[in-house]
């Protein structure tokens, strides 16, 4: 009778923490809760909002306070966040100042320039670390649009994030007691649709932002200028 609550429970909760493995690597392929990680940090740092504002920063917490592997678990967390961000730094280049204009609106949009032509590493670095509700959108495309080299960028925004992740990860470990025990009062009794919802709400977020990229990425490349077109001399 009570069998296939409790094979339901046993796959929702190998969604969120795998079996630990003495080899990291296998444990790494093994563990659904990193690969998802690094697939919510990837759009958790583009210019796709997610339903749940600081979902990235959630997960850390939790899976360090079930003793997640830590390196691995920043890893895959700051791995998709230079993923995301890089990617939407291309748009920002790609799209250029209209394209920031479109999805930004205008006070936001003068502010957004002013700091990020006066302190461009400090515009890149702040919105990375800063949990909710500092917006980061604005800056990583603005980034794109004014020109900032890809390389100051990415080291910028990769170092800043995996901080960020960091941190999340030692609240984790410093109140994991804290936050087990809030699960397991929820779970005695929620368990399998908790996480059946969470993870719901994951994925189908994480579908839609990939395939929101994916169309954003297709727009702005059809908007570039042919590479046959003749270029205007620069004395012209």
């Amino acid at each position: 009778m009570y069998q296939p609550r409790l094979i339901a429970e046993a796959l929702a909760a190998a969604l969120l923490v795998a079996p630990h493995h003495p080899n990291p690597f296998i444990h790494m392929l093994l563990s659904f809760g990193l690969v998802g990680v690094f697939l919510v940090s990837i759009v958790d740092s583009s210019f796709v909002p997610l339903p749940l504002p600081g979902i990235t920063d959630i997960m850390i917490v939790v899976l360090a306070a079930q003793h997640a592997n830590l390196i691995l678990l920043i890893g895959a967390a700051t791995a998709g966040s230079a993923l995301g961000g890089l990617f939407s730094h291309k748009v920002g280049q790609a799209g250029g100042m209209s394209f920031l204009e479109k999805h930004i609106s205008p006070n936001i949009f003068k502010r957004v320039c002013g700091w990020m032509e006066k302190h461009a590493i400090l515009s890149v670095a702040l919105p990375a670390i800063l949990p909710p509700p500092m917006p980061l959108s604005p800056f990583v495309l603005a980034a794109g649009a004014l020109k900032m080299s890809r390389k100051k960028f990415l080291t910028t925004f990769t170092i800043s994030r995996c901080l960020r992740h960091t941190i999340a990860a030692a609240l984790g470990v410093y109140y994991g007691p804290h936050v087990l025990h809030l699960w397991s009062m929820f779970s005695r009794k929620w368990a399998v649709p908790i996480l059946i919802t969470i993870w719901s709400i994951i994925l189908v977020s994480v579908g839609f932002a990939f395939w929101k990229l994916y169309k954003t990425s297709r727009t702005v490349g059809s908007q570039q200028p042919s590479p046959r077109a003749p270029v205007p001399s620069p004395q012209a």
